[in-house]
């Protein structure tokens, strides 16, 4: 008898910290309904202000949620400072913006709801209020993540996407943090607005693969376009918008392009010429109510990809640093 109830309590333990785990490890759209409610105006005033002084802005933002939760999950750890943090990986020294803009949303959090909200929340409510003022999808940003304490440049190097891979090596990197193809190509959707360095694709203009000629599943006009753009040993710093004749409205013109041959990138195009998404593309392109909801879902699917919860990580003072 005593040996049953023993085995009783035991398996009473065990459901009560399964289900604490659970609990702990929940994000809520409400996580700080008491501690900061305007938490959500907060944001979105600032980021109105950053998008209002420079439209590119928006982009920068959703690329900063993406970049960070893409290495050791959404825990603000791009946001720190270092000579061996993820600042200083390749994708991100590359295209990781708005840094400054970020210190400004954060500032103003602190003064309504002092240590309160961490900079990993910042950031994924900051991401979906720039696809919102930019013309996209809304959706319940998730939150109660809490702040990491490392950033480390070899492993943002390896855990992030470049602009000269194949769609199976994206197709790989996604499946490393729990996404699926549909997620890759709805969330390759961001690229409607946005810019991008000469230095991103001019490998497709002139010598593509060292065949001596431009690569050329590129659009004729665009391509004469983007050579007189980004010529031969010209500003490989020099930018060039993601999304031609859309450029700062949040739609599914992306696609479009794509199926146009009209894709900046080489990853952009690929999407379209590869038989595991070219289907996708092609429904995007058709339908944009399928592309914000699948977009919609995608971000909060990534927004929920290992976040540090709990008794994890600190709230951050300073996104730049640890406390």
């Amino acid at each position: 008898m005593k040996a049953a109830v023993r085995n009783q309590s035991l398996v009473v333990a065990l459901l009560v910290l399964l289900l604490s785990v659970s609990v702990k490890s929940q994000l809520t759209s409400d996580f700080y309904g008491t501690t900061c409610p305007n938490l959500l105006q907060i944001v979105r005033k600032e980021v109105r202000n950053a998008i209002k002084f420079e439209m590119r802005m928006a982009a920068s933002l959703l690329r900063l949620h993406f970049h960070d939760c893409f290495v050791d999950g959404c825990d603000a750890s791009i946001l720190l400072d270092g000579t061996d943090a993820e600042k200083s990986a390749f994708a991100n020294l590359n295209s990781a913006r708005g840094f400054e803009v970020l210190d400004s949303v954060k500032n103003a959090v602190e003064r309504a709801c002092s240590g309160v909200v961490s900079c990993a929340d910042i950031i994924a409510i900051s991401a979906r209020d720039a696809v919102v003022l930019s013309g996209g999808p809304s959706w319940k940003v998730l939150l109660g993540r809490r702040d990491g304490k490392v950033s480390n440049q070899t492993t943002a190097n390896s855990a992030l996407t470049t602009p000269f891979e194949t769609v199976d090596q994206l197709t790989a990197k996604f499946a490393a943090v729990g996404l699926d193809t549909t997620d890759l190509v709805s969330l390759s959707g961001a690229h409607t607005i946005g810019l991008a360095k000469c230095s991103s694709f001019s490998h497709r203009l002139f010598n593509f693969s060292q065949t001596g000629a431009p690569d050329t599943t590129l659009e004729t006009e665009m391509l004469r376009d983007l050579q007189s753009q980004c010529p031969l040993n010209g500003d490989t710093e020099k930018t060039v918008v993601f999304d031609r004749n859309s450029a700062d409205l949040f739609d599914n013109h992306y696609f479009k392009n794509l199926v146009n041959g009209k894709g900046l990138l080489q990853t952009d195009q690929e999407l379209f010429s590869a038989t595991t998404t070219k289907s996708l593309v092609q429904s995007y392109s058709e339908d944009i109510n399928l592309f914000f909801n699948d977009f919609r879902n995608s971000m909060i699917k990534m927004g929920n990809i290992s976040p540090l919860t709990g008794s994890e990580g600190e709230i951050r003072k300073n996104c730049r640093v640890i406390n």
